[in-house]
């Protein structure tokens, strides 16, 4: 796969470029596999807007993807590798030999007609759950639990994979993708492998309109408001804040506070911080 540009026949057009979908292999999902979305624009159940700049988008179903790969000891032949238009990443539609069908992420090097496998006896292989004392450390993995048979939580968007660093104990240590060192029950599942579609994160949008087809509205920004819609707002031309530091459209800080708790009980888990520095105990 690769990144695909276009002859610059409108202004638009110029700059817009999409992922070459060259490996996927079917166009249409798994009927059984799907359930309708229903959209809510970003309102509460009062029909208030509590997400601002959500509404309108295609139509799309939701797939239902297996993230506990709990079925063991039982081969699964890969089918087809679809697009999902609810995440970065691509899924492949897999087929257990006893015949019931699931959708699991699509990891890099996976193709049709290749086997995978779950449990702590599959083999140390693309596409393979296991639970992280029976992988060698050094192996890249994806869709890690942080709870056994809760279902795999962490590192699941395109061309992320997390690199087991140590098994000690109790507890195994990864290095995620943001550099990030933390620490995970021995017993929780992983799938070998680093996840598809990696060039994903290179795509340009290219114009306003894609945006809207992914349900996305404008955003604007507060120095361009006036006064009583932002605190940013008003003022004679280009203006600074005005203020101490960058703010909601509610006068909270933004844009740079922490919002982490101090005493957040995840925190003994953490070897060391995104920032490169070690969590204080």
């Amino acid at each position: 796969m690769g990144i695909k540009t276009f002859n610059p026949y409108t202004p638009s057009r110029r700059h817009m470029t999409v992922v070459d979908r060259s490996e996927i292999t079917a166009d249409k999902p798994e009927k059984s596999l799907t359930v309708s979305l229903k959209k809510n624009s970003g309102r509460n159940n009062q029909g208030k807007i509590t997400v601002r700049h959500h509404g309108g988008g295609s139509r799309r179903k939701y797939r239902i993807i297996d993230f506990k790969r709990n079925k063991d000891g039982i081969p699964a032949t890969v089918k087809t590798i679809e697009y999902d238009p609810n995440r970065t990443a691509n899924i492949a539609l897999i087929a257990y030999a006893d015949g019931q069908k699931a959708y699991i992420l699509a990891p890099e090097g996976l193709t049709p007609g290749k086997k995978v496998m779950n449990g702590a006896t599959a083999e140390i292989e693309v596409g393979n759950c296991l639970p992280l004392e029976n992988i060698p450390v050094g192996t890249q993995v994806h869709n890690i639990e942080l709870q056994p048979g809760k279902g795999g939580q962490l590192v699941r968007a395109a061309g992320n994979g997390a690199q087991l660093m140590a098994k000690e104990g109790k507890y195994a240590t990864l290095r995620l993708p943001s550099g990030e060192m933390r620490m995970v029950p021995i017993k929780c599942r992983a799938t070998v492998g680093v996840i598809g579609n990696g060039e994903h994160a290179l795509v340009n949008i290219g114009k306003a309109g894609r945006k809207r087809h992914m349900g996305i509205r404008p955003t604007v920004r507060g120095s361009v408001m006036n006064p009583n819609d932002h605190p940013h707002g008003g003022g004679e031309g280009k203006t600074s804040v005005g203020r101490p530091g960058p703010c909601t459209p509610w006068g909270k800080p933004a844009l740079g506070l922490k919002t982490r708790k101090k005493n957040k009980q995840s925190n003994k888990y953490i070897v060391r911080r995104r920032d490169g520095k070690a969590l204080a105990k």
